[in-house]
């Protein structure tokens, strides 16, 4: 029987689990990996402490800082069901089944798909939905970014070092990202924008070899032998079933990160707490496990 465990290993639940060392919680992290969507990021600017550091060196500091503490992690573990009866949380994993007191959701989102045809049949065969990992695959060739927020720029800045040419391709009328990142694609003229967009679908053969668009009531085929979905992310909260969420999925929490459960506790891009970054992500994880132990504190078992 735990005293916590934490769902997800990203900025919240790093956080949350440094927190929980300190206060001496016995306590466990169920992660798929390591670092969430940070992972992902080319460029951080704005987590306070660094002017400027790429989103896996920021992800080493945070796995420095769980050494340090000996956080007990089962990594490559996700979960697919949660339940609460007579004061006990049952998770269940894709391995095995833990009991705790109290829980804290830090299970992040994941990426959105185009639900496009041969969207599933080229994903790692030129599609790919993290410019970070696969970026360097596509060195010297053309490729399509697909979407126009802050996901999709980051995307193009890292694919701008590697690749050809990059054509962004945005389903609406302007890109939306942030206004230093949109200054930095329109200096560069490897990059092409195409606005009011829309992707019909994924070609080619073994490989990816174009895009077929809508654009302006016509149909056209892109030519580009990668493909990067950037177009958003959906909260990865599927298993908590009982947990209150809002329209989209997000798991809703108050001022103290508490869910409509009693003992189960969510923090970072999971939940409903506006503007999804790193480092509030990491605050809320901060948040979510004082209130854990504050519950184990103020209650009998």
């Amino acid at each position: 029987m735990y005293d916590l465990i934490i769902i997800g290993a990203g900025p919240a639940g790093i956080t949350a689990s440094v927190y929980a060392a300190r206060k001496k919680m016995n306590f466990l992290v169920i992660t798929q990996d390591i670092g969430g969507q940070t992972a992902w990021s080319g460029e951080v600017e704005n987590y306070t402490g660094y002017q400027f550091i790429t989103g896996p060196e920021l992800v080493n500091k945070f796995e420095e800082h769980m050494r340090k503490y000996n956080i007990p992690v089962r990594e490559n573990e996700s979960v697919v069901e949660l339940k609460k009866k007579d004061g006990v949380i049952y998770v269940k994993t894709s391995k095995s089944g833990y009991e705790s007191r109290t829980l804290v959701i830090a299970s992040g989102k994941k990426s959105k798909e185009l639900n496009a045809p041969g969207e599933k049949e080229f994903r790692n065969k030129g599609l790919s939905y993290c410019a970070t990992c696969d970026g360097p695959l596509f060195t010297g060739k053309d490729v399509a970014v697909i979407g126009g927020g802050n996901s999709a720029l980051d995307a193009a800045l890292q694919l701008m070092r590697i690749a050809r040419h990059i054509y962004i391709v945005n389903i609406s009328a302007g890109l939306t990202g942030d206004a230093v990142m949109q200054e930095k694609i329109n200096a560069s003229a490897d990059v092409t924008i195409m606005n009011n967009t829309r992707v019909i679908a994924i070609t080619g053969e073994k490989m990816v070899s174009g895009i077929k668009i809508r654009r302006d009531d016509k149909e056209e085929h892109l030519a580009v032998q990668g493909v990067f979905v950037e177009i958003g992310l959906i909260p990865s909260s599927e298993f908590a079933k009982g947990v209150a969420k809002n329209e989209v999925g997000e798991i809703e929490v108050n001022c103290n990160n508490e869910t409509n459960i009693p003992g189960i506790f969510a923090a970072g891009d999971v939940t409903d707490v506006h503007d999804k970054q790193i480092i509030i992500a990491a605050g809320e994880g901060a948040r979510a496990s004082l209130s854990a132990f504050r519950y184990l504190v103020q209650h009998k078992f």
